[in-house]
């Protein structure tokens, strides 16, 4: 097949999640023997077009239109304020990756298209108007939705965007079997609906990628010492990833183990708050903060230094991290309440256990659920090792393409 993919991040710019999704998928899907095209954002410094590793990539250079968009924009987007420039960012972005994909790409040049999918609702605007102007087969991909990333409320604007794309949408693709309940508590159609969860390379993600000179440095770095216990913390800081509540936790497990020493790992809005509440507890030596995007070397030597990983979020469409640090060998306190794709890989119990369930929005469960695993550290390296072999089974980039490329085939055929 060939392929349209319209995504908002794509190498070099790697904002979040969507764009490691988008690095990892498309070459596996290019291994697979089909081609595709991608469209997504240009910052003004890249390239409009150029082919990376087999991969036909299209940046239309934007223009600035967020003195328009307040003539006509609704209320709700005036709120806003100076976000608003991202808003049109992203609105010129879909016009104008649109009118290339059809106009130039399948009109001028003569490319024959199978089917389009466009992920999240920073590129749906654009799979709806190639969708009308073309016909072609559209997967829409939920990575999160706006009321998830909002807890409850977000942008009546960017909501509407969201389902209008679920409704022109010939399939939908999701990333969990929790995120499928919450499309369909919303009104989406569930006949619609697919869940392919997301993958890791694990010969990259591999115990056997760090060396133990190098983990004792960097544990000496954070001032943690070799009897010392290691709790890590990898994402943004935003509070939809329970980050406070997991800080306001830690009084209650170094009352337990004075050995813990949390380091936190990652940036967001929250940084200050984080810093605030350290200080105000009196932990400055138990928890150590980073507010870094650091290399995906330096990520994984983190999950090989670290004794347990803990994402304890209440709002999780899948939860990559929690699968990089399975695959690195960990236990994982998996925030589970909610909407929460850690439910469909972290087992909490039985022969196949890799970690435990919590709260994420209670501070007292996060707490229970660090000491659970500190209490008996040889069980929880046994919930590690299965956690390893858990992702080798299921959780492959190879494996999650095929079953993407199946579920594409079976739309394509059906036009």
């Amino acid at each position: 097949m060939r392929i349209g993919f319209f995504v908002w991040e794509y190498p070099p710019r790697l904002v979040g999640g969507l764009g490691t999704y988008a690095a990892n998928i498309c070459p596996a899907i290019l291994e697979l023997g089909h081609d595709i095209t991608v469209f997504t954002f240009n910052d003004g410094t890249l390239k409009t077009r150029e082919v990376l590793k087999g991969i036909d990539v299209n940046r239309p250079m934007l223009v600035d239109g967020s003195n328009i968009l307040p003539i006509f924009v609704t209320e709700d987007l005036k709120k806003w304020g100076t976000g608003i420039r991202f808003f049109g960012d992203v609105l010129i972005y879909n016009i104008l990756s649109a009118a290339k994909f059809v106009n130039s790409l399948i009109k001028k040049e003569g490319y024959t298209f199978d089917m389009i999918c466009a992920h999240d609702w920073l590129s749906a605007m654009a799979g709806i108007m190639v969708k009308q102007e073309t016909g072609l087969p559209f997967v829409f991909h939920f990575h999160s939705t706006e009321w998830g990333r909002a807890l409850g409320g977000g942008s009546d604007t960017v909501i509407h965007i969201e389902k209008t794309a679920a409704e022109v949408a010939d399939r939908i693709i999701t990333v969990s079997y929790p995120m499928e309940e919450d499309l369909i508590r919303h009104g989406i159609d569930p006949d619609k609906i697919t869940v392919c969860w997301n993958g890791i390379h694990a010969d990259v993600y591999s115990p056997e990628r760090v060396k133990p000179e190098d983990i004792a440095a960097l544990r000496a770095g954070y001032g943690i010492a070799p009897d010392e216990k290691m709790i890590l913390f990898i994402g943004r800081l935003t509070p939809v990833k329970g980050v406070v509540n997991l800080v306001k936790a830690i009084p209650t497990v170094i009352s337990k183990h004075p050995e813990a020493k949390l380091v936190i790992l990652g940036r967001g809005e929250l940084e200050r708050t984080i810093i605030d509440l350290i200080t105000r507890l009196g932990i400055e030596d138990r928890v150590k903060t980073r507010f870094e995007f650091v290399t995906e070397e330096e990520r994984i030597l983190h999950y090989g230094s670290c004794d347990l990983f803990t994402v304890p979020s209440v709002y999780e469409p899948f939860g990559i991290v929690a699968l990089e640090a399975m695959a690195m060998g960990k236990p994982v306190v998996a925030g589970a309440r909610g909407i929460s794709g850690l439910r469909d890989f972290v087992i909490p119990s039985g022969h196949d256990q890799t970690g435990v369930h919590v709260d994420g929005s209670n501070s007292a469960d996060i707490a229970w659920g660090i000491t659970t695993l500190l209490d008996d550290m040889e069980r929880a390296k046994e919930m590690g090792r299965r956690g390893r072999m858990r992702v080798l089974k299921y959780f492959t980039w190879d494996k999650i393409a095929e079953y993407t490329v199946s579920t594409y085939e079976e739309v394509a055929k059906r036009a």
